[in-house]
């Protein structure tokens, strides 16, 4: 199990919350009413050249070989022997996304490009997702790890205003111990049922854009490091509803636009009295292929759920086809089939002492949305 996966949000959660203090006070932004997503442009990705310097690699400068004087003498070389290199190991290939924003129904909200391009590794670490907890403790991650080699370009989401841009984003305070080590945030040009959407990219090694500047989808903010809370160089990243404030955080994966052809599954895992099954292990498989996969339900507090489906679980980047979702609580043991439909979220929902539900939520009202919180004045 990788320490950089576990460790980034505990340290976060440790040091922020874990002594009863507040989080960090909320980030100012503007009030600017919330506009329709437009489509984003292409995935390659720009320099950004920022007001302050970022950090630069040095560059080596071509010397001549140097001369030695034929009344010197010189040892052979020493040789080294290395072990026969094993086969390169390769990732799973996966198919272009699907264009921003994409949303098949009312309450599909894929309006996210991912951070990483589609050459290196962009989707989520599958042992530390939303929701997930440290070890045997109640700390809960409030976004998604992307493992990706140390100085890979990190993108912009989507268009919108830079809100933050150095050290300090948990705290305000320009800390250079802070557990997000070198982070941006972005104000969104747009949102969801009329509240903005902001972004959060922890762990850079080089920021290249500055607080104040509007970047465009696809545009580079700047690479993956190791500053902040890690042991390991990944990228941290947070879907956030109107003032960026760590408990408005939202699941990625319902927001991160798909493969093409592939969709997500979304579940509520319930109790009889309606509260949330905490940290269950559910198994899915496809039925065509074989291919398993596992995910946990959400851990308790400091996690929220959409208006929408009110889930506890959500395993994105699924081809599409038929599969057995199956889990075991209180001794007895519960599988449905559900299919999996290309660039489309499926639901399922369990409330024990009934069977599994694979209708869509009902249309909530208003008042039966989770509380956002009113934007920053």
């Amino acid at each position: 199990m990788r320490l950089n996966r576990f460790y980034c949000l505990f340290f976060i959660l440790y040091l922020g919350l874990g002594s009863g203090c507040q989080a960090n006070p909320p980030i100012s932004i503007p009030t600017a009413q919330p506009q329709p997503p437009t489509v984003a442009p292409s995935l390659e990705p720009t320099s950004i050249v920022a007001e302050s310097t970022p950090i630069a690699a040095a560059k080596d400068t071509p010397t001549a070989a140097p001369t030695i004087p034929p009344n010197i003498h010189m040892d052979p070389p020493v040789r080294f022997s290395f072990p026969t290199p094993g086969p390169i190991p390769s990732s799973g290939w996966r198919p272009p996304l699907y264009p921003v924003p994409w949303a098949l129904t009312p309450y599909d909200h894929f309006y996210l490009l991912r951070p990483i391009a589609a050459d290196q590794v962009n989707w989520p670490e599958p042992d530390y997702r939303y929701g997930g907890t440290y070890a045997e403790s109640d700390t809960v991650h409030s976004g998604i790890d992307i493992d990706a080699p140390r100085g890979t370009p990190i993108l912009a989401a989507g268009a919108g205003q830079v809100i933050w841009a150095g050290y300090g984003l948990l705290r305000s305070d320009k800390d250079v111990n802070d557990p997000y080590g070198l982070a941006v945030a972005i104000l969104h040009d747009f949102g969801y049922n009329g509240v903005r959407l902001s972004t959060v990219y922890g762990h850079m090694d080089r920021i290249d854009v500055t607080v104040g500047q509007h970047v465009e989808a696809g545009q580079q903010l700047g690479v993956i490091g190791l500053t902040g809370a890690t042991t390991g160089p990944h990228l941290h990243f947070e879907v956030r509803f109107q003032h960026g404030d760590y408990f408005t955080s939202r699941n990625p994966e319902l927001w991160l636009v798909p493969p093409q052809g592939w969709g997500v599954l979304v579940g509520r895992i319930l109790r009889e009295d309606n509260t949330p099954l905490y940290q269950l292990m559910v198994d899915v498989r496809n039925l065509d292929t074989g291919q398993k996969w596992q995910v946990k339900t959400y851990g308790p507090k400091n996690v929220r759920s959409d208006d929408y489906y009110q889930e506890n679980l959500v395993l994105s980047d699924l081809p599409a086809g038929q599969y057995l979702v199956s889990f075991t609580y209180d001794e007895k043991d519960y599988q449905t089939e559900i299919a999996i439909h290309p660039g489309a979220s499926s639901f399922f929902s369990f409330k024990q002492g009934k069977p599994i539900s694979t209708e869509m939520p009902a249309t909530p009202a208003p008042e039966d949305f989770l509380d956002i919180p009113t934007p920053t004045k």
